[in-house]
């Protein structure tokens, strides 16, 4: 093992403040990473939903089968 105790690990030789604060960092960059997708998923499915509700709606009122799809 590189290290003779668990004190000497967690020092890292004198680089502890640089070496942990470099998993802190990154640890937290992921878990912005893995917020904001869920985020922008969520955001996104609502925004389709949305989307769907209004196209039925507009498909209803010009008297359109709800089955079609709406030409682009």
């Amino acid at each position: 093992m590189a290290f003779d105790s668990l004190s000497e690990f967690l020092a890292m030789g004198g680089h502890a403040p640089y070496v942990w604060s470099a998993y802190g960092a990154t640890a937290a960059l992921l878990l912005a990473v893995g917020w904001h997708a869920r985020a922008e998923r969520r955001r996104v499915r609502r925004d389709l939903e949305r989307r769907v509700r209004r196209e039925r709606r507009q498909a209803e009122a010009t008297g359109a089968s709800t089955d079609e799809r709406p030409a682009r």
